[in-house]
């Protein structure tokens, strides 16, 4: 049966235990409707009366009456947890970073994904351009937001020519219909140079904003360019004064937004800031961080929690003597990241030793040798690059790393090297550190010296 969903585990308490739902039985119909995905799933499930229709595990079909309370979970958790296949993306972009990957990866880093229901369970961007009439509709139905959409420009014939797509144009005409239901939006524009820069970006940016409030920010990000471009679209590295023309551009567009809607709507990612050595805004101007995972604003937020966490430490030595005496026994670490945040993560490693003299912190800027120079983000570190570069350098009792250098939930590389692997090659300690300035502290330290 095509919508026969396999259940993987049954919540312990849960509206499924009481109804006898065991692993291997299968769900097949709620109130009569299939289930194409978890949307579905979800949506039908928040009524409160349910008729579920489902397969034990030895293939016999039984009917359950629930009643419960208004959008109560259930309590099941899917095999596949999209309940679908994800959806392959229909372009081929002339910055696709998928393109640019060297052979002979893991062949799950090859898929192009640009399904609409990841921007929803994952924060992906879409291009809306494989997006049927019927996903916009169930969007709408489900009033599902706020969708995070792949913009690259407002001109039509120019998104055809960067997706590659003759149907890139007309699928910015969705933007309208959901616009026209109230679906919240967020956007974001992959800028290449001498192609949908200068004019481009400001007619792109002026027609967007006819979506404010829905359409609550725009990104602009850098196209990532690696040394595996032979035979795709010759696109050119920005340089110091393009990222410094860039940056008064967005600041331009800023200042009118504010005057007009009171937000700043037009981002520039952090990488702008740090291609043309100018200081990260303050928080404020990043109107409640809305397109953290796009890389705008993280910077300011990690320093901005490491602050604050230094700051708990100072008072707290001020009243707490036995913390005194535990930070007199913290052992010497290093940490490594990409080339981009290792200035950032120097300066607030050389702050915390304002306040523990004694501290030695060892830092290392991973350069990527795998993909090439330009790449500069951590997540895209190679575990064999981690490895060829620290390889004999004072490491101290642990190094620590970025969890976004791993696959999520998992403890592998891009290159299938594990943690363990660069453990024993090193002869030191991993410890894996979350994206957050507060965590960094302590990960240091190496307890939670302030709760």
């Amino acid at each position: 049966m095509k919508n026969e969903h396999v259940i993987q585990s049954v919540i312990p308490g849960s509206i499924a235990e009481e109804c006898g739902f065991e692993p291997g039985d299968s769900l097949l119909r709620i109130n009569g409707n299939e289930i194409k995905d978890i949307f579905d799933y979800r949506y039908l499930c928040m009524d409160e009366f349910l008729l579920l229709e489902a397969k034990s595990s030895d293939g016999e079909i039984v009917e359950i009456e629930v009643e419960k309370d208004f959008e109560e979970d259930l309590g099941l958790e899917f095999v596949n947890s999209f309940m679908d296949q994800y959806r392959s993306c229909s372009n081929k972009c002339i910055f696709c970073f998928i393109d640019q990957l060297p052979k002979g990866m893991r062949e799950t880093l090859y898929f192009k994904d640009d399904d609409a229901r990841l921007s929803f369970l994952q924060g992906n961007y879409v291009t809306l351009t494989n997006m049927s009439d019927e996903d916009v509709e169930r969007i709408i139905q489900y009033h599902l937001e706020p969708i995070n959409i792949s913009f690259q420009t407002m001109n039509p014939e120019l998104r055809c020519k960067m997706l590659h797509n003759r149907f890139a144009g007309d699928a910015l005409l969705k933007v309208d219909r959901f616009a026209e239901a109230g679906i919240r939006m967020n956007g974001q524009i992959v800028l290449c140079k001498n192609v949908n820069d200068g004019k481009e970006l400001d007619d792109s940016i002026e027609k967007l904003m006819k979506y404010i409030p829905l359409l609550e920010s725009v990104s602009v990000v850098p196209s990532g360019l690696t040394k595996y471009r032979e035979g795709l679209y010759p696109l050119e590295l920005f340089t110091k004064e393009d990222a410094k023309a860039l940056l008064l551009q967005v600041k331009s567009w800023q200042e009118r937004c504010m005057k007009n809607h009171g937000i700043h709507f037009v981002h520039a990612s952090d990488e702008w800031y740090l291609l043309a050595g100018e200081d990260i805004p303050f928080a404020e101007n990043y109107d409640g961080y809305l397109q953290l995972d796009n890389g705008v604003g993280m910077l300011r937020l990690f320093m901005d929690e490491f602050r604050i966490a230094l700051q708990e430490l100072k008072e707290e030595l001020l009243v707490n003597q036995v913390l005194s005496e535990q930070l007199k026994q913290i052992s010497d670490v290093s940490f490594a990241t990409g080339v981009a945040a290792y200035d950032t993560l120097q300066m607030l490693s050389e702050e915390l030793k304002e306040v523990i003299p004694w501290l030695q912190v060892y830092p290392y800027q991973i350069k990527n040798d795998f993909f090439g120079e330009h790449i500069t983000v951590a997540g895209l570190i190679t575990g064999q690059d981690l490895i060829a570069q620290l390889k004999g350098k004072t490491l101290g009792t642990r190094l620590m790393i970025p969890e976004c250098m791993l696959r999520s939930n998992e403890d592998v590389f891009l290159d299938d090297i594990r943690v363990a692997d660069v453990e024993k090659a090193l002869q030191v300690p991993i410890d894996i550190v979350k994206s957050s300035g507060q965590e960094f502290l302590y990960h240091i330290l190496g307890f939670r010296p302030v709760e």
